[in-house]
């Protein structure tokens, strides 16, 4: 497996995750919240909070992170996603990010980043 090839599966299992964590917390919530996942995209759209995007990027093999609050990069590292300025977890940055400007609470746990092989080079 390449390393774009390997990115890419990593990122959508995170994706997919996201998704599914996002699901459990909307059926314990009245948080007025949609999403959706298409091609390597999660939107998140709420009410008066506008939206968060979540996409793979990979030609830096980076996860990015669109909100109210800034933009992130986050980049495999030891196996977890940080991000590469402030070298915070993805998960509790994204629930952070959801529980300010979408009033949602949103279980992330860590989100894993199975690493894959060295970048090609």
């Amino acid at each position: 497996m390449s390393a774009d090839s390997a990115f890419l599966a990593a990122a959508d299992a995170t994706l997919a995750a996201i998704g599914a964590a996002l699901d459990r917390a909307l059926e314990e919530s009245d948080a007025d919240v949609d999403w959706s996942l298409v091609d390597g995209i999660l939107e998140i759209s709420s009410e008066g909070g506008g939206k968060v995007i979540v996409n793979r990027h990979a030609p830096n093999r980076e996860i990015w992170v669109a909100a109210r609050s800034g933009g992130f990069h986050f980049r495999e590292a030891g196996g977890r996603w940080l991000d590469t300025r402030g070298g915070t977890e993805l998960g509790s940055s994204l629930a952070a990010i959801l529980r300010e400007q979408a009033g949602l609470a949103v279980d992330l746990g860590e989100l894993r980043a199975p690493r894959g092989p060295e970048p090609d080079r």
